[in-house]
Formats: structure tokens, C-alpha cells, sequence
């Protein structure tokens, strides 16, 4: 499946939340808190998305303001019309460019971005650039290779038909998913007190489709044929799951 015709597929605020966004809200509970921000401070939400770290600010920080960038026009408009008040404000923009001033803001955090970036170096340089001296510069990401068991067995069950699949960029393009990667990374902007933790969070579902239709809603033609079988797809996932 080509990259760009993945993310053409969840460019919409409902597919992404029965995606990821729900699982992501737990998280972002407990990151937020773990900042330690002081109350009243500003802040820059990149690749917000449809607002849900924003959202945990606005609530559990006491923030003074919080601004949300996101490229994505329809996640903008899906977190604006979510959450809105004198405090917030989403805008379309890139994260490896900026649209804010230099030292704009007192916490800069980005939220399950920074592994689907063509250039996430430049993404943290930029976080740097706009957030003020002594300030808080942040990110998240799934870890892929150890957790995330709700998307790594369902790779796991497709490499079993179609090894393949192992060399699409869905699989391959996670490599900032473990503590040491992801220090590295922010140290390539200038960082050195650097603390990485792990955050857990259980992902509960309702039933076998409600894990099982966010990954192929609205995009079975570009599935493999063993996917388009709920039935053969169902026995190996839930074997894996169980």
C-alpha cells in the first residue's frame, strides 16, 4: 500500500479516533501531568491533531494559553470545533516549519508525531527554536517494537500470509520507539538534560470488530486479499490477542 495513500485514509477526525485517538487520550492523562508545567504557562501542541493532548492541557495544566499546529485542515477543524475558549487556538502549519517566533512558548510538546516525520530532526530543532530558555520541549511515541500489541499483532498475522508486507513503510517506519533512539534524537537539537520514561495504558474493546474495523474502514482496495476475510483474519488475530 502506498504511504501516501494510507495517510490520505485518516484524514478524518472520526477514523482517527476509532484508530488511535482513543488509546492516545488515555495516555496523554498521564503525560501531561508527568510535564510538571507550571500553572499559567503558554503552550505549542505540534502535530495536534484532533486536539486530544490539547485537550488534556487545557484541563489538567492550567495552562495561560495553548496553540495547536497540525498540517492537516481536517483535524484543525475536527479540534476546533471540539474545544474552543479565549485560551486555545488551532492553526494549520508543519512541524519541521514552524509558523511561531522564537522563544513563543514555555512547553513545546508533540504527541504520536515525530515518527511520521520525513525529517524529525528538524521538527525537534524547531520545537527548540520557539520554546523559551529553561522551558520544556517534549514528544511522545507508540513503542512499536515492545507494545503497542493492538497494531503489532495485526502486522505480526499479515507477515504470516505475505511476508511482504515486513517491507512496507506502515511496518518499517517506527524507528524512534525505544528510550535510547529517542534520546539521541533530541539531543541533535542541542538538549542534554534528557529524561525518557514509559507510560502504559490498557486497550480495552467492546467486541472483535471494535478492534478490527479501524484498520480496514474505508480502504479495502488497497487491502491483501487474506485481509478483506474477516473470517480468516478473526481466527489468527484472536488467537494472537487471547
Amino acid at each position: 500500500m502506498p504511504d501516501q495513500e494510507l495517510h490520505a485514509a485518516w484524514t478524518s477526525g472520526d477514523a482517527y479516533e476509532l484508530w488511535v485517538g482513543r488509546w492516545s487520550r488515555l495516555i496523554a492523562r498521564q503525560y501531561v501531568p508527568w510535564l510538571g508545567v507550571p500553572s499559567g504557562s503558554s503552550w505549542l501542541d505540534v502535530g495536534c491533531g484532533t486536539g486530544i493532548v490539547t485537550e488534556a492541557i487545557l484541563r489538567d495544566a492550567a495552562p495561560g494559553r495553548v496553540v495547536g499546529v497540525d498540517r492537516s485542515e481536517a483535524y484543525i477543524a475536527e479540534a476546533g470545533r471540539r474545544l474552543s475558549g479565549e485560551r486555545v487556538v488551532f492553526d494549520v502549519g508543519d512541524a519541521q516549519a514552524l509558523p511561531s517566533e522564537p522563544h513563543s512558548f514555555d512547553a513545546v510538546i508533540s504527541g504520536l508525531l515525530l515518527n511520521f516525520l520525513p525529517d524529525p530532526e528538524a521538527a525537534v530543532r524547531e520545537m527548540v527554536r520557539v520554546a523559551r530558555p529553561g522551558g520544556t520541549v517534549s514528544g511522545y511515541v507508540w513503542d512499536y517494537l515492545d507494545g503497542m500489541q493492538i497494531i503489532r499483532f495485526f502486522w505480526e498475522v499479515a507477515a504470516q500470509d505475505d511476508p511482504t508486507v515486513t517491507t512496507l513503510p506502515e511496518v518499517q517506519r517506527y524507528p524512534r520507539c525505544q528510550p535510547e533512539p529517542l534520546r539521541a534524537l533530541f539531543a541533535t537539537a542541542g538538549l542534554d538534560a534528557i529524561q525518557v520514561v514509559g507510560l502504559e495504558s490498557p486497550a480495552l474493546f467492546r467486541d472483535f470488530d471494535d478492534y478490527w474495523q479501524p484498520f480496514w474502514g474505508g480502504r479495502e482496495q488497497h487491502l491483501p486479499t487474506w485481509l478483506r476475510c474477516p473470517k480468516i483474519a478473526a481466527q489468527d488475530c484472536c488467537r494472537l490477542l487471547g
